[in-house]
C-alpha cells in the first residue's frame, strides 16, 4: 500500500473527495489522511471515519500500521492543532 493506493480507494469510494496522504514516517505503514468530502455534510465525525475505514477496506490493519485520520465537509475551516492553539 502507497499513498497513490489509498487516495485511489478513498476517491473511488468517495467520489468528488479531496484527499491528502502523508507517509508520516517513510515507511509505508504510518499515514496521515486528510478527507474533505460532500459526502461527509450531516454525519457525525465517527460517521464520517467510518466512511474512510471502509473504503481502505482491510489494507487497515494489515498493511497500514497507524493512521491519523482528520474528515472535512468542503467550506469546513481546519480545526486548530492542541499544540498550536494559543
Amino acid at each position: 500500500m502507497n499513498t497513490d493506493d489509498m487516495t485511489q480507494l478513498i476517491r473511488q469510494a468517495l467520489p468528488g473527495a479531496a484527499v491528502t496522504v502523508d507517509d508520516v514516517r517513510g515507511d509505508g505503514r504510518h499515514y496521515a489522511v486528510v478527507v474533505t468530502a460532500p459526502q461527509f455534510a450531516g454525519q457525525s465525525r465517527i460517521q464520517q471515519h467510518q466512511l474512510v475505514y471502509k473504503a481502505l477496506g482491510a489494507c487497515v490493519g494489515e498493511d497500514v500500521h497507524a493512521l491519523q485520520l482528520t474528515t472535512r465537509v468542503p467550506g469546513e475551516a481546519p480545526a486548530a492543532r492542541a499544540q498550536g492553539a494559543q
